[in-house]
């Protein structure tokens, strides 16, 4: 208390001048419309500024609320698409029609489960992402994964409990099935370890036609992908002097760079397909 005291005595003077200036700014302020209207438009303008940079520090602080409701909002998106349903072929089944079932019910094909990334390597040869999903949310190995902007990532190679391994399109040992969009010629999609995504299409024959900044989307000739994600585009095109193929360079569409969220491909056609190619593979 003495110290204030002190402090008021030491500088009662200025203390003095700033209340009478205030007081005075007060009277100019409430008797005068001109001086009202200024003093209003001057605060109103201080204020808003304060309040767009206070909502903008809010926001910020809100990021992760907000991606994470989107995500989620995407993977019931990517869920309807009509592309994941199939109907059922009863053109050779011979039924005994006891339970009236509408026989052209679309049956779901393709599941989208969303994940988040918790790690991701683009600078080895080998390249893998971790994902925060695992065979307790139904991941399982050879699932496809895409970004959330419908962006080809890579392949589930190995899943416990509570996480999954995705191997990257940026690995050296990915062998992933593309299309040329507008030319409609299939081939593989492969990475050479050289640049970071930059990948390559190959067993594209010369007959087709290719030009730059063409499409390449994911062929459907797999489990782990349906037709129409987008892999990359093109960027150069050569002629292999040993074979009547093109080679093809095409950027990645997905940023590796900035993976967070990513959506799985639950296929469930897929392990029906994987046996019965064992069992061709098995034959003599």
């Amino acid at each position: 208390m003495r110290n204030i005291f002190l402090f008021i005595r030491r500088h009662f003077n200025l203390l003095l001048f700033l209340f009478i200036q205030g007081f005075s700014i007060y009277l100019i302020v409430n008797y005068s419309k001109f001086h009202q209207a200024a003093f209003g438009s001057v605060f109103n303008n201080i204020t808003g500024k304060i309040n767009s940079r206070y909502s903008e520090v809010q926001q910020y602080f809100y990021l992760r609320k907000t991606n994470d409701s989107l995500i989620k909002a995407n993977e019931e998106l990517y869920n309807k698409l009509k592309a994941d349903f199939s109907l059922p072929d009863s053109t050779s089944k011979l039924v005994l029609d006891s339970i009236h079932v509408d026989s052209i019910h679309e049956f779901r094909k393709y599941t989208y489960l969303q994940a988040r990334v918790i790690y991701n390597a683009v600078s080895t040869q080998s390249n893998y992402i971790v994902l925060n999903k695992g065979s307790l949310g139904k991941v399982k190995e050879g699932m496809g994964v895409i970004d959330p902007n419908g962006s080809v990532v890579g392949i589930v190679t190995a899943v416990d409990e509570k996480y999954a391994v995705v191997m990257s399109l940026l690995h050296k040992d990915s062998h992933i099935s593309g299309k040329l969009f507008k030319a409609g010629e299939t081939g593989t999609i492969s990475w050479e370890g050289k640049m970071p995504n930059l990948l390559l299409l190959t067993g594209i024959p010369k007959s087709a036609k290719i030009s730059k900044g063409d499409a390449i989307i994911s062929s459907g000739f797999s489990t782990a992908f349906p037709i129409g994600f987008r892999i990359g585009n093109v960027t150069a095109v050569y002629k292999e002097t040993s074979s009547n193929n093109f080679k093809v360079e095409c950027s990645s569409a997905a940023n590796f760079y900035n993976l967070q969220y990513v959506y799985i491909i639950q296929n469930t056609d897929q392990e029906g397909v994987h046996s019965i190619l064992e069992k061709a593979n098995t034959q003599p």
